[in-house]
């Protein structure tokens, strides 16, 4: 076989393939592989269009009590408005990925918009629970944006360009859950309703909208293909049974027999999904590629980066929130001293961070930088564990936290892209977006038992705390071994064009 290259194209054999070409060898429109004219532009946009993300999954945990209160229910009915919308992410996020590989992104990205925006509205409306929580699984069709994302970009950029743009689109997802915590802070100062929270994020989409359809390209379909509707309803079933056993195991009971049937059933039906995935011709996702050892541990990392997220945002959040005159510890914030004292300085770091972890990337590759992140995430996670006596060490663990979040969020879906063809990229980022979800999830409810532990004045105990901040530092070192052991010691070989553009868009990524 003779393969030669040039800036622009390919040779295989007989065979030319231009750079934008599908990989699958399906042939593109030329006019759909020129370059947008203004890319930034297009990534600043496409990183508001991200931003929804963050915003829609951390707004509403700060105000679940105010909820509670509100409409007079308890808790734990409450807490369906957030499981509700994991549950609803797990299932929905790959289908609407590989939609987006199979269709216009665009148009996708718009239906997914207006679905996000009539959930908002109708929790900015409702006084009624049940009807929140179907406004809650409405909403969660927004962790869709981000694959659909990173869609966009590998279709309208050039390859050299994408490394810094997905850094940039990745980091504000992991920045912009700190940013969502500090504007419900600012909101809610005072006795404000919860209504509030969701006029903002109906607000917010409108905007969002807006945007999509004045800067975001049309481009026609190019790829081919169908969809395995058996293997989404598997995928969707089984991630969404270890998900509620995850976040309603603390309300059942851990070894409780709900709680068993439940996990030990989703763990049955996804291997029932995998079987079935290794056999279907089109398969839903390709099992070769989850099975990838790159593939397999950067997403096994990014639910550890996950957990990181969560331990460190709800576990500052509330532990400054303690009076210190009753427990001997924390600061006795309010929610908005919380917001900007102690977590503005690591939003507005995380945000620097997201702008130029693409030019470390760019020059380093995805493996160092996220070897660095981790490391900085477990330095902060072992400060804040045994010096929390003073406000500024609090600052200081919360900004290197948010530089971990922001640098590991902007580094891991290079590793995922530049491991898939392009027909793959929309579904690949699903899965590792639902990794996320699944890291933040177990976050979630280990944070929830350990604060269970209370002092006889009703406060957590301080070892609680330092036992969440030590599990951040594990996390990271966890995720720093498997970004370690990523690296391919046998590297494959999928196609001489798709080296062409791994080489052009990872550079040192491995």
């Amino acid at each position: 076989m003779i393969i030669e290259q040039n800036q622009d194209r390919l040779t295989i054999g007989a065979g030319v393939y231009e750079a934008g070409t599908e990989r699958s060898g399906t042939p593109v429109d030329p006019s759909s592989t020129t370059p947008v004219k203004r890319p930034r532009l297009l990534v600043v946009a496409l990183s508001v269009v991200v931003l929804t993300v963050a915003v829609l999954q951390t707004a509403v945990v700060p105000v679940l009590g105010v909820i509670a209160d509100q409409l007079d229910a308890s808790m734990v009915a409450v807490s369906w408005a957030v499981t509700a919308n994991l549950l609803a992410a797990a299932g929905a996020t790959p289908l609407i990925g590989r939609l987006a590989d199979l269709h216009r992104k665009k148009r996708v990205l718009l239906v997914v918009l207006a679905v996000v925006l009539a959930g908002s509205l109708l929790a900015a409306t409702t006084t009624s629970l049940a009807l929140l929580i179907v406004a809650r699984v409405l909403q969660a069709a927004s962790f869709a944006l981000y694959p659909i994302s990173i869609a966009i970009l590998r279709e309208e950029l050039r390859p050299d360009r994408m490394g810094s743009a997905m850094a940039v689109l990745s980091g504000t997802l992991g920045f912009g859950g700190g940013t969502g915590l500090v504007v419900v802070g600012l909101l809610m100062s005072g006795d404000a309703g919860y209504h509030r929270v969701f006029w903002l994020t109906t607000a917010f989409t409108v905007l969002v909208l807006a945007i999509v359809l004045v800067v975001v390209p049309d481009r026609p379909r190019s790829a081919t293909g169908s969809i395995d509707w058996l293997g989404a309803l598997g995928l969707a079933a089984g991630l969404s049974s270890i998900l509620l056993a995850i976040t309603q195991g603390n309300s059942w009971g851990w070894g409780s027999p709900a709680t068993i049937v439940t996990a030990v059933g989703g763990v049955v039906v996804l291997i029932g999904w995998w079987l079935w995935e290794q056999r279907t011709a089109r398969p839903l996702v390709s099992t070769r590629m989850l099975s990838r050892r790159t593939m397999l541990f950067t997403n096994l990392a990014t639910i550890f980066v996950g957990m990181g997220l969560y331990f460190a945002f709800l576990g500052l959040t509330q532990f400054v929130q303690i009076p210190r005159d009753v427990a001997g510890y924390g600061f006795g914030a309010t929610v908005l001293e919380a917001s900007v004292i102690y977590l503005l300085p690591g939003a507005l770091t995380g945000f620097v961070v997201a702008l130029v972890s693409g030019r470390f990337i760019d020059r380093f590759g995805a493996r160092p930088v996220l070897m660095v992140a981790a490391f900085a995430g477990m330095a902060g996670f072992l400060f804040i564990a045994f010096a929390h006596s003073s406000p500024w060490q609090v600052i200081m663990a919360s900004i290197l936290a948010n530089a971990y979040i922001a640098l590991g969020y902007g580094a891991l879906p290079a590793l995922v892209v530049g491991e898939v063809e392009a027909g793959e990229t929309g579904v690949a980022t699903s899965m590792n977006a639902i990794a996320r979800t699944v890291g933040s999830s177990t976050a979630a409810a280990l944070v929830a038992v350990v604060l269970g532990r209370t002092t006889l004045a009703g406060t957590p105990m301080e070892s609680s705390f330092v036992a969440i901040f030590i599990g951040g530092a594990a996390t990271a070192g966890l995720a720093m071994v498997l970004i370690a052991l990523s690296r391919q010691k046998t590297p494959t070989v999928p196609s001489a064009e798709a080296q062409y553009e791994s080489r052009a868009m990872n550079h040192e990524w491995g």
